[in-house]
């Protein structure tokens, strides 16, 4: 049964794993930018300066023009969405939203004490068989909002306390996600705007965010091609677009910085899952990450693959990781020099 806005919001907020709690809900708009003044001296979100010199606005432009023959993901494949059309991703040029709200199971810098301000766009460009969100990603669950409702949605999460707002799989909608910033900004929407992705991104829609996100959360999720896309919907190019991309990331936004309270302001965090039998390369992942990077890299290492979705196709990944394999994976991490890693 479809939902009116206004139901969608009320039921998709308190959901867990979003669940707030205490004097994180009460606090006003103006007492969350004193709160960040005070201990963030000097901080501005990156897209505010973009609005002010009308860079956003461009930017906004130039992204609706994509959409009309669209390229966002390496896909490319050229469709006309704001005529409805769908290409690999099953999207539209109508928005969809599964949940938002604050989530306090992100990493340490983004959740803080207030959690991070998650916002889930259904669809995906990637779909892989094992996707643990695959009700969102492959089934495409979730509601149809405005421009209006997703700047309100940013809006909201500010007032509850929550540190950032985290766009999760946004690659698909980045337009959208432009407009609806813009829409925020005129509202007073301060915080740090997240840049959550799979990887699997344009270079050049990338490059067009220069000087918009503040943190940058990618995945890098293979090292070989092969592997990519026999299990990623024929991704085979994943490793070269998720390496360029990558690297874009670190140039524009650098290594993490936090405040005095060890929150995320700006900077870059990796994210590699752990799978079984190291398909995901995990070795060379590290050693990338040491060379072409900074051993200083935030690099989030993460233990919790389990077969979801279609990895049951698969027998070689229709297993959880076992302790051996884990314990390997951080031997590889600290042989390679990292110094930041999340385990």
């Amino acid at each position: 049964m479809d939902l009116s806005r206004r139901e969608f919001i009320y039921r998709t907020v308190p959901a867990a794993p979003f669940a707030f709690t205490g004097t994180q809900c009460r606090r006003s708009p103006e007492q969350v930018q004193t709160s960040m003044k005070s201990t963030d001296s000097g901080f501005e979100a990156a897209y505010l300066r973009a609005e002010r010199d009308g860079s956003l606005a461009k930017l906004e432009r130039d992204l609706w023009e994509i959409f009309q023959s669209c390229r966002l993901c390496p896909r490319k494949c050229g469709v006309n969405r704001i005529k409805g059309e769908k290409g690999f991703c099953s999207s539209t040029a109508q928005l969809k939203v599964a949940s938002f709200g604050p989530h306090f199971g992100e990493e340490r810098p983004l959740v803080g004490n207030g959690g991070s301000g998650t916002i889930f766009f259904s669809n995906c460009n990637l779909l892989c068989c094992f996707c643990q969100n695959w009700q969102i990603n492959h089934r495409g669950d979730g509601n149809f909002v405005s421009h209006d409702d997703l700047a309100g949605m940013m809006l909201s999460l500010q007032r509850r306390g929550c540190h950032n707002i985290n766009l999760v799989t946004p690659t698909h909608v980045v337009p959208h996600i432009v407009k609806a910033l813009r829409l925020a900004i005129k509202k007073g929407l301060v915080l740090p705007l997240v840049y959550n992705n799979g990887g699997y991104d344009n270079i050049e829609v990338i490059r067009m965010l220069d000087g918009i996100v503040d943190i940058y959360l990618p995945d890098f999720k293979y090292q070989e091609g092969a592997l990519a896309g026999k299990y990623s919907s024929g991704a085979l190019d994943y490793p070269e677009a998720a390496a360029e991309t990558i690297k874009e990331m670190h140039r524009q936004v650098g290594e993490l910085e936090v405040d005095s309270r060890g929150v995320a302001r700006r900077g870059l965090i990796i994210r590699h899952l752990v799978m079984p039998g190291n398909i995901a390369g995990t070795d060379r992942f590290v050693r990338w990450v040491a060379r072409e990077l900074t051993p200083a890299t935030r690099v989030n290492l993460m233990a919790q693959y389990r077969p979801e979705h279609k990895a049951f196709d698969y027998p070689e990944i229709s297993r959880r990781i076992n302790e051996q394999e884990w314990n390997q994976a951080r031997s590889w991490a600290l042989a390679a020099g990292l110094t930041h890693i999340d385990l």
